[in-house]
């Protein structure tokens, strides 16, 4: 609202490549050339899970409208449904 930035969320050790945002609002899910994706908590900015079992980059990452999926496209030629 400000253009400030409210909230900065560290946890990958390599870039990221995509984010996704929960339609709730309180989750983002994040992917990553570390080969994980992970999920957190929007509010408290602490990463809830971390997503493990592509080989290669995470290009791409999307919620289902539900919240309850997170599906992932990677670098090493598969798409994840978590």
């Amino acid at each position: 609202k400000s253009g400030s930035c409210t909230k900065t969320l560290t946890g990958h050790s390599n870039y990221v490549w995509s984010v996704a945002v929960s339609r709730d609002g309180q989750t983002v899910v994040s992917g990553s050339d570390d080969n994980t994706i992970k999920v957190w908590d929007i509010k408290s900015g602490s990463c809830t899970k971390t997503l493990t079992g592509h080989s290669n980059y995470v290009w791409s990452v999307a919620v289902s409208r539900d919240g309850q999926t997170v599906v992932s496209g990677s670098d090493d030629n598969t798409i994840k449904v978590w």
